[in-house]
């Protein structure tokens, strides 16, 4: 039976900001795309969608700084 890997938290936060920016570029093509449909079924669903890459960003946010935190307490 082979031995679980240590967790190795060292790029964490150049993940989680990896995924911070490719959050906001994709919120920013939505709002792109609702500015120039006419379809409002559509534009309804990028929002909503943006409205969760909102809550998305906030927790990948609040995880940076534990990260952040975790690294000056270790």
């Amino acid at each position: 039976m082979s031995k679980p890997k240590p967790d190795d938290r060292s790029n964490n936060v150049d993940r989680i900001q990896f995924n911070i920016n490719h959050t906001i570029r994709n919120m920013e093509a939505a709002e792109e795309m609702i500015e120039k449909s006419d379809d409002r079924q559509m534009k309804s669903d990028l929002e909503e969608k943006n409205e969760r890459r909102r809550d998305s960003l906030q927790g990948m946010r609040e995880e940076i700084r534990d990260e952040a935190q975790n690294k000056r307490n270790s």
